[in-house]
């Protein structure tokens, strides 16, 4: 059986097409079989008042799909002109690749891939803000 495989702590939340969904006391595994289904764990989500950064708003743009909160035919133009904009800035190699790759899953539609690869930005981007003068 092909598909994603969910490894849930106690108590842990996940949100798939727009149901959150609790694990109970134990820790569980969960075979998501349907293909493209929208799934975020709980834990890994940004919250509003954390979309402080420019990687973060394009994450959160994504986010916002894969939980329904937004249509993503509508958010293809805002993680489109993000990223290009995060490409003018984040001009290394490995950020290159991570970009490229968001790009690629914004076009197929594979909201959670965006997510992750962007993701992948967060710590090269707090770096940066780090070594700024402020």
């Amino acid at each position: 059986m092909s598909g994603l495989v969910l490894k849930l702590g106690p108590k842990e939340r996940v949100l798939i097409n727009g149901a959150v969904i609790e694990n109970g006391d134990r820790r569980s595994r969960l075979s998501i079989v349907t293909p493209n289904a929208n799934i975020l764990r709980l834990r890994d989500a940004i919250h509003p008042e954390e979309v402080n950064t420019p990687v973060r708003r394009v994450c959160y743009i994504a986010q916002l799909v894969l939980s329904g909160d937004a249509d993503g035919d509508e958010a293809k133009i805002q993680l489109f002109r993000g990223i290009e904009q995060l490409s003018q800035v984040l001009t290394d190699v490995d950020s290159k690749k991570l970009l490229t790759s968001a790009t690629e899953a914004v076009s197929d539609g594979q909201y959670y891939q965006v997510l992750k690869s962007l993701r992948g930005l967060l710590p090269r981007e707090e770096r940066l803000f780090a070594a700024s003068p402020q």
